[in-house]
């Protein structure tokens, strides 16, 4: 019954090792001095303004952490879509918790003001 699976065994264990080797050749006979040319922030092809370590603002993590939260919740509207017609009304009515769960999480947000830019 695991014969089927050492295909997929061996094909990981292929790509993990060959990603090891590139890595490790890069390493090993990369260049390795430093510049200031080198290490200078890269803004498409421009001269950059400012330091380049600049901090940014929690906001930004925030705004970023959410979108990617609300975005992966709505990846579950598709399983249910292609089986809806066989959920019936139960699954009609689990997808309308679910959005209304996903809905006072949201509105929690932007009461909190999370969803601002300034």
């Amino acid at each position: 019954m695991l014969l089927e699976y050492a295909a997929i065994a061996a094909f990981i264990l292929v790509t993990a090792l060959v990603g090891a080797i590139a890595i490790l050749l890069g390493t090993l006979f990369g260049p390795k001095k430093k510049t200031d040319t080198k290490s200078m922030p890269y803004e498409s092809g421009m001269n950059p303004i400012g330091p380049g370590t600049r901090r940014l603002p929690v906001r930004f993590y925030l705004i970023a952490v959410l979108f990617i939260l609300f975005d992966i919740e709505t990846v579950f509207f598709l399983p249910w879509a292609i089986v809806f017609r066989q959920l019936g009304l139960f699954g009609l009515i689990e997808m309308a918790v679910f959005i209304a769960i996903l809905l006072v999480g949201y509105f929690y947000a932007w009461k909190k003001g999370a969803l601002e830019w300034d």
